[in-house]
Parts: C-alpha cells; structure tokens; sequence
C-alpha cells in the first residue's frame, strides 16, 4: 500500500468516525477546516500538505470526499459512524438498487431487514457489479435486490450522496431478495 493510500484510509477514519484522532473538530454537517485537518494530521507524525490532500480528493476511486467551493473546508460524502447531517436532499429512488453483503450476515438481514449498523444510513448501490464488490470485502458476497420503488411509494426517504451511494435509514424484511450472482436474477 502506498503512502497516499495510507493516508486516504486515515483521511477517511477522522472525516467519517474519529476526528479526534487529528485533533480536529467537525461541524453538524461533517465539514472539517483543511488548514486544522492539515496540521491535525501533521501532529500525529504523518506528512501531509494541500497538494496530497487535493490529491487525495482528486484520485479516490470511491470519491469519498469533498471540498467546500473555497477549498477552506472538507468533508466526507457519506459513511459517518459519527452524527452529522451531510444535507442530503430526498431523492426518488430507481425502482431496483442493490445491496452487498456477506452470507455469514443473511440470517440477521433475513430476521431484522438491512439496518445502518455502526453507521448512519444503508448504503445501496444502482448496479449489481459494485454490490459485489462491497461483499467481497466482508467475505463470501451475497447480493440482495431491493425493490427501492417500491418502498419510496410506501414512505421510506432515500438520499444520493455526492459520489453515486444511494442511502436510506433501513430496508424492512419484504422489500429485499438474494440474487444469484452469476446470472444475475433472484433465484426463481
């Protein structure tokens, strides 16, 4: 792993979970100030400047962060652990969006439906390809298809963040089913 990889993981730990971690402190909206960012994480024995940060920012495959239009502040665009309103405006969801999952965690999923566990909001993607790939992360991916349509017409808000992640609070049981991976429908 590089360094710019390191430091993106840690960039990621104090903007979404621990800000405290660079001594910094984030606003209700999970804006942190670049110029304390930068000397928080210049305390703990890490390089960094502008030009790595705007690096980072710029490169990341996930495009988890983003700056304010004065590049004084920055923030993460979803993933908090942490309580703060990232002012997500309530958007019509596609009919179907997917989740990623691992098979050591359908029993609880199939019992409880999809919650946000140690974070704010259930993450969904809009295509089965990176769903698999949020699985493989936790082990053996399993996909489950959620009827999202459905669920907007019934009540439930959903939100997209600035980099594509589709977010609502929960997914009850009823509005979900696992899809076979390889040919790309729910086992029938």
């Amino acid at each position: 792993m590089g360094s710019l990889d390191g430091l993106s993981i840690f960039l990621s730990q104090v903007l979404r979970h621990k800000p405290e971690k660079a001594h910094v402190t984030l606003d209700e909206h999970g804006w942190a100030d670049v110029e304390e960012l930068l000397a928080g994480i210049c305390s703990t024995g890490r390089k960094m400047d502008r030009d790595i940060l705007e690096e980072i920012v710029a490169t990341d495959k996930k495009q988890r962060y983003s700056f304010s239009q004065d590049k004084k502040l920055i923030r993460a665009n979803q993933g908090h652990s942490i309580p703060v309103d990232v002012e997500l405006k309530e958007q019509e969801p596609p009919e179907i969006l997917y989740h990623g999952t691992a098979e050591a965690y359908l029993d609880a999923i199939n019992a409880e439906g999809l919650k946000p566990m140690s974070r704010l909001y259930v993450h969904l993607s809009k295509d089965v390809e990176t769903a698999v790939k949020v699985g493989k992360r936790h082990g053996k991916p399993v996909v489950l298809q959620i009827r999202s349509g459905e669920m907007h017409r019934d009540g439930q808000p959903f939100y997209l963040s600035e980099n594509g992640v589709w977010l609502t609070k929960k997914v009850a049981c009823g509005y979900f089913e696992r899809m076979d991976i390889l040919s790309g429908f729910p086992p029938g």
